[in-house]
């Protein structure tokens, strides 16, 4: 196991939490809120140690490292990177709990969106701003972990290669080259929802905010609602347009004005579209007091995994707004849930299957969304397992939970969200639920299954076999 390679990369992870602790610091100053000041400086002295102690250990370390001990990496960088993030938290003026300041870094970091914070209004506004901000580098965290880490070859278990043609190798041009690519398109799709915002006559601090947690699928609001920001049918338009773009490939941004790349690339993001359009008309014809904008940004918010809800929906339809939380958007995003591309192929799979028995004569298209490429034994074995491994996560979880002061139905539905990274609101009815009050076991457990959403039971599997099953 190469450690000191390990603590190499893990120190570039560092230095953007100094970078944002020194905004803060700056806003802090500028706007003359003083009162957690010195939490800001703590985190950025504390991090800027930590990342340079770290640089110079691993500095000469050899920068190759296997799948095994990029896995580790995730995990390494999902806990230390959470404790930096909590410091604010902890440091702050509201006396709140190191295990409670854990839980609401941990849930930003990993776009979840669960908070111990009741009242919004309550908060520093420099506080709002490090918990949406927390969300905004959580999301590229992932999209580098995606790319240059979930990529393998030999570990395809995210099926990157469906949507993603890019070469991710071990040869540094490359590797910099996709790093500095994605980070393009994720500042780009920023300030793209960001512009959107403001010409929605959305206030600037809460573009800001609601801008880094629609980018990032996250769930934290600068507001106790969504209700209080976008309030008129323009502003509703504008927020489905970011929504969509949340949910969607993020090379899209790249590739949008080739028309020959998207119908050639991005296919999954055309089929995530239709079925968006597919399923907002289903509830029009059956919510048809609701206004269409509203039924729209309540399916994407589920697809997207953002979970943030502008009207509270009938309780008799939360399962199925939990239901498209579990589908989730593109592979190659920031959503969450088992994704539409691995359900396609165990649907598509399970009815060749059942034709072959039916008419064994006939020959069965196994294509992928009508391109060249076909449903192998490894992408069945792989969706397969992932929808095993979603359900045995689920179960788990549930029965930690169900320990606390909890009914049935709010531990399954906190778990359903808990696995697919999804804030809990009004369209799945469990806004009500106070997290700071849970047991330190539940947000212990909460915290383990908000990673395992973003990175994979398997993931969790291999590091196992990797240490105590070498042979």
């Amino acid at each position: 196991m190469k450690l000191r390679s390990i603590i190499y990369y893990q120190s570039l992870f560092c230095f953007p939490i100094s970078v944002l602790s020194f905004i803060n610091i700056l806003y802090s100053s500028y706007f003359d809120y003083y009162l957690n000041l010195s939490a800001y400086l703590v985190t950025l002295i504390l991090s800027l140690t930590v990342g340079l102690i770290f640089l110079i250990f691993g500095k000469k370390s050899e920068k190759r490292i296997n799948f095994y001990e990029q896995i580790l990496l995730i995990l390494l960088t999902y806990i230390i990177i959470s404790g930096l993030v909590s410091l604010p938290y902890y440091l702050s003026i509201y006396q709140i709990s190191f295990i409670d300041a854990l839980f609401e870094s941990f849930s930003g970091l990993t776009l979840t969106g669960f908070s111990i914070f009741d009242n919004i209004k309550q908060i520093d506004p420099t506080l709002i701003l490090w918990r949406s901000s927390s969300q905004w580098i959580g999301g590229l965290y992932f999209l580098f972990f995606l790319i240059l880490i979930f990529s393998n070859k030999q570990f395809m278990y995210k099926m990157n290669d469906l949507t993603f043609s890019g070469d991710v190798n071990n040869v540094e041009s490359n590797i910099k080259n996709s790093l500095f690519k994605i980070f393009i398109c994720y500042f780009i799709l920023s300030i793209i929802i960001f512009s959107v915002l403001l010409i929605s006559d959305v206030r600037l601090f809460n573009s800001l905010n609601l801008t880094m947690t629609i980018v990032s699928n996250g769930g934290f609001l600068p507001t106790n609602s969504l209700i209080q920001i976008i309030s008129t049918p323009g502003q509703e338009l504008n927020l489905i347009i970011c929504l969509i773009l949340s949910c969607l490939n993020i090379f899209l941004i790249f590739n949008i004005f080739s028309i020959k790349k998207i119908l050639s690339e991005h296919r999954e993001d055309i089929f995530i579209l239709v079925f968006i359009l597919f399923f907002s008309s289903l509830l029009l014809i059956f919510l048809k007091e609701y206004e269409i904008n509203k039924i729209i940004i309540s399916v994407l918010s589920s697809v997207s995994n953002s979970g943030i809800a502008i009207i509270k929906m009938p309780e008799n339809i939360s399962l199925f707004f939990l239901l498209l939380s579990i589908i989730g958007g593109s592979l190659i995003s920031n959503s969450g849930g088992i994704k539409l591309m691995r359900i396609y192929i165990l649907l598509k799979a399970s009815s060749g299957e059942i034709l072959k028995l039916v008419r064994p004569n006939n020959i069965i298209n196994q294509n992928i969304l009508f391109s060249n490429k076909k449903i192998t034994s490894d992408y069945i074995k792989i969706s397969f397992l992932i929808f095993i491994s979603f359900f045995i996560s689920l179960f788990i979880l549930s029965g930690v939970l169900i320990f606390d002061d909890l009914n049935f139905e709010t531990t399954f539905k906190i778990s359903l969200l808990t696995l697919t990274n999804t804030t809990n609101s009004e369209l799945y009815g469990v806004n009500n639920l106070n997290f700071i009050n849970l047991l330190t076991s539940s947000k212990i457990a909460l915290i383990i299954f908000m990673i395992v959403g973003k990175i994979e039971l398997i993931s969790i599997f291999l590091i196992i076999k990797r240490f105590f099953f070498k042979n």
